[in-house]
């Protein structure tokens, strides 16, 4: 990644094993999500796994992540970036809203239907993560 915002991002010069341990993690979440059947678990680890993959990808890139207000949304916005892809802003912004919503607004219910979706969405970003890693 050529350019980044250095409010939200800073060079680092992840090994190759960071990496893979950061898309393990995501992976992990990914599997939390696909086991449980309470759907806010589903949901929250969804999300979880998306931040995350977006987090590994960025260390494949060289990029770590500043822990700063507005820090999730900026991993949505150079994830959909980096896999050329806009629906993730769109799904991944839509998933972040909801959950401040949840954090920060009394909470949400999630229904079954949205929660397939979200995971799905999911599993097509964490796939698509998984072959950006493993091209370079």
């Amino acid at each position: 990644m050529k350019k980044f915002d250095t409010k939200y991002f800073v060079e680092f010069d992840f090994t190759k094993n960071q990496v893979e341990k950061n898309f393990e993690n995501a992976q992990k979440d990914l599997q939390i999500a696909i086991r449980d059947n309470i759907l806010d678990v589903k949901f929250n680890y969804a999300y979880t796994s998306l931040i995350k993959a977006g987090i590994a990808l960025l260390s494949h890139h060289k990029v770590k992540v500043r822990s700063v207000p507005g820090h999730h949304l900026k991993i949505i916005e150079s994830l959909a970036q980096l896999l050329k892809d806009n629906a993730i802003t769109d799904m991944g912004n839509l998933m972040r809203s909801k959950r401040n919503i949840d954090l920060y607004a009394g909470g949400i219910e999630v229904m079954q239907k949205e929660c397939v979706e979200y995971l799905s969405f999911v599993e097509k970003v964490v796939k698509s993560v998984r072959q950006a890693i493993a091209k370079q």
